[in-house]
């Protein structure tokens, strides 16, 4: 019995359509909220998914001032830097980073569930993240809404 030859399927740079997204952080809680936010960065949605390039689409997160955290958590988990001088350990607490900087918060929980190299900054480039509900990217969603509906085909009559 002949064998059949299938080929697995690697999705060319010039066939990779990108969305946009936009995500409502409004109450909810941060790890689901990166965990989702990442796996469309990654393209992980998208049947035509491969590890080795980046297929996924822009992500807008609206609202990241009124996420939420269970637990203690805005009080002892901490984000730790050093200087790399004598001394020069420092650490802020979540609760801090959220009030001051609520965008650098979700990009860090999403900076770890990407890739820890090259892509994964590519991935990351592609994550806009704003602590209100304004953002500049309107035009970006019209855009890839008309990219989405595909016109009526050449020669057919409806």
């Amino acid at each position: 019995m002949p064998t059949q030859n299938q080929k697995t399927y690697s999705p060319r740079a010039s066939e990779i359509v990108r969305a946009w997204r936009l995500v409502d952080a409004d109450g909810q809680t941060l790890g689901r909220l990166a965990t989702r936010i990442a796996s469309y960065l990654r393209g992980k949605h998208l049947t035509t998914f491969a590890q080795h390039m980046d297929v996924g689409d822009f992500v807008v997160v609206i609202n990241a001032s009124r996420i939420r955290l269970t637990g203690n958590k805005a009080r002892d988990r901490f984000y730790y830097r050093h200087s790399n001088y004598p001394g020069g350990f420092k650490s802020v607490a979540l609760g801090e980073v959220l009030a001051r900087h609520p965008e650098r918060v979700i990009k860090h929980s999403v900076r770890g569930m990407l890739p820890h190299n090259a892509l994964g900054r590519k991935m990351l480039r592609k994550l806009k993240v704003y602590a209100g509900a304004e953002h500049p990217h309107g035009a970006q969603f019209r855009a890839s809404e008309k990219q989405q509906r595909t016109p009526p085909a050449e020669g057919r009559s409806a």
